[in-house]
């Protein structure tokens, strides 16, 4: 077991977003399997030879390439459109898409994020023609006959088109495999539709390995199909997007994986969101009350030091503009920082003693935890000064007269 440490390997998981993962097959180059179709023997022999470096995830089992980068696959030139024409192929489509709309007793507003040739998403709309169906794919079909059908030509973002159209249905169709990152784009979804209040179903499909592990089988490891999700991984991603997971099955012969779940019902991370966004509103109304209150302490006329000149400290005076011109004087608790300057303004940070002939009237002590134990290294000293300031729920507070946690 020991000799399994010299293959650690930290990368993210695209599926669960754990760090640690082992190699799963040898690095090796290959050209593109799926959307290059070279037209003639000599352009596919001079076809560019791209990174393979399947690892495994020891958490999850998802088998993802690290060496992947979406930009080197042309999609733009060459659409990836799926081959839906084989038999069986056709009647797994024809029956999840019947399975799906059963879930619905009124016709839904239906949302395909990468509809490619269109089919399974007109199929829809034949089955149950009362709905609305739009399709978002940079690359696939723009146009259709079909009154309810609409095709967008873009990528769908979901802080954008989810208020716009509120749909009933999401469906994503072997698309997953080909992200960097398609836990990040679950979680957003489920965030986004959190965020404005709806609950729609989504319905995701994509191409299961299980099978292909168990029989040491190779020819599903390719450029395009960066991940490779096991039923494990599957499931793993799903219980990480904050959405409540209500079926799991495979189809095709075990081949394909898919799950319905509920998003936007998380409201944890609406509460988490909101109390950020409070955090960061009364953060600006106090910037403005901390600068005033600088502004006023330079006119004030009284000699003014600050204690601390790096970490904490050096953080308060970049944030409320504490300049070397106005506020040139900074001591120190730790001699060694002695003779060195304040990162960002430039103030020459001097050792505490040196308040001790030269004293001042007001002391800022940013880092509000540490003020008990520097007033003590004062008094030990023979340090005073009239007023000791420190920040606390949004002002300069008088540490000595006012209420706050830190005494």
């Amino acid at each position: 077991m020991n000799s399994l440490v010299r293959f650690l390997r930290e990368e993210k998981c695209p599926a669960c977003g754990h760090h640690v993962a082992v190699p799963f097959l040898d690095p090796s180059l290959q050209p593109l399997a799926t959307v290059a179709w070279p037209l003639s023997a000599d352009e596919a022999e001079a076809m560019q030879q791209l990174p393979l470096d399947f690892v495994r995830c020891v958490e999850c089992g998802h088998v993802f390439n690290a060496a992947f980068e979406y930009t080197r696959v042309p999609y733009s030139r060459k659409p990836h459109r799926m081959f839906n024409k084989g038999i069986n192929w056709s009647e797994n489509i024809q029956t999840m898409g019947r399975k799906i709309l059963r879930r619905f007793s009124n016709p839904p507003h239906a949302v395909e994020i990468g509809h490619g040739d269109g089919s399974f998403l007109m199929g829809l709309a034949k089955e149950m023609p009362g709905g609305k169906y739009t399709g978002f794919d940079p690359y696939g079909i723009n146009f259709t006959e079909i009154e309810n059908v609409q095709f967008r030509t873009s990528l769908f973002e979901a802080k954008i088109h989810l208020p716009e159209i509120r749909p009933d249905l999401i469906i994503s169709r072997h698309v997953l495999e080909h992200l960097i990152d398609p836990l990040e784009f679950i979680q957003g979804l489920s965030f986004a539709a959190a965020c404005i209040g709806i609950q729609p179903i989504l319905y995701i499909e994509v191409p299961c390995i299980d099978r292909a592990v168990s029989a040491w089988r190779t020819v599903d490891f390719y450029y395009e199909h960066n991940s490779q999700f096991t039923s494990a991984s599957f499931q793993k991603m799903l219980r990480r997007c904050g959405v409540e997971t209500e079926e799991i099955g495979h189809i095709y012969d075990g081949e394909v994986i898919y799950g319905f779940a509920r998003l936007g019902v998380c409201q944890k991370h609406i509460r988490n969101a909101k109390c950020s966004i409070s955090f960061r509103n009364q953060v600006r109304e106090a910037e403005l009350r901390i600068q005033k209150q600088v502004d006023e302490l330079y006119h004030c006329g009284k000699t003014i030091c600050i204690w601390g000149g790096t970490g904490k400290s050096a953080a308060f005076i970049n944030r409320y503009k504490l300049d070397a011109k106005r506020f040139p004087l900074v001591v120190d608790s730790d001699q060694d920082k002695a003779g060195t300057y304040v990162p960002g303004t430039g103030q020459l940070i001097r050792f505490r003693d040196y308040l001790i002939e030269h004293p001042v009237q007001i002391l800022i002590i940013p880092p509000q935890w540490r003020a008990k134990d520097i007033l003590r290294e004062m008094e030990q000293i023979g340090i005073r000064a009239e007023q000791i300031l420190i920040e606390h729920n949004g002002c300069l507070t008088d540490y000595r007269k006012e209420d706050h946690p830190y005494k």
